[in-house]
């Protein structure tokens, strides 16, 4: 497969991935917020939410993730090539950085204060974050292995 559309893939299972786990944690801080009020959670109730989540929440969040990585991927993988030694850290930030500009965009636009209930915290929008830079750190590692792979080495001569 040519490099194009491997990048293309790794883009979308990099949206992908930061879409479901933010989904699982989006679900999991709102049944953490009924608990804490005194509601029961039972395990099956986890279950069945974080399913129905899935199915429901995971769209939405994959258009804010694909807004905000469509810009940060691309300089990301630019800066880590000329900044080999942070290449993790690069991409850990661009995941972060594009969540966080995704949401403020969303909040400005949306009619409710705020748009995703994970994101009315700041230990929400953290974890709504760090969600991102997972799904950015495999943009990065399948990235890398696109370049390495696309590039002819002394073997392929032979």
């Amino acid at each position: 497969m040519s490099s194009k559309p491997r990048l293309l893939l790794a883009f979308l299972l990099a949206v992908l991935l930061a879409s479901l786990l933010a989904s699982i944690f989006q679900t999991q801080a709102n049944l953490a917020a009924l608990q804490a009020i005194g509601a029961p959670v039972p395990l099956n109730v986890r279950l069945g939410t974080t399913a129905l989540d899935l199915l429901g929440f995971t769209p939405t969040f994959i258009l804010l993730s694909a807004l905000g990585f469509v810009f940060a991927l691309p300089l990301a993988a630019w800066l880590a090539r000329r900044m080999p030694a942070l290449r993790w850290l690069i991409f850990v930030l661009a995941g972060a950085a594009a969540i966080w500009s995704a949401l403020a965009l969303a909040n400005s636009v949306a009619p409710m204060p705020t748009l995703i209930a994970a994101d009315r915290s700041p230990f929400g929008t953290l974890g709504l974050m760090a969600c991102g830079s997972v799904g950015a750190l495999l943009f990065g590692l399948l990235g890398r292995r696109v370049r390495y792979r696309a590039q002819p080495t002394p073997s392929d001569s032979l």
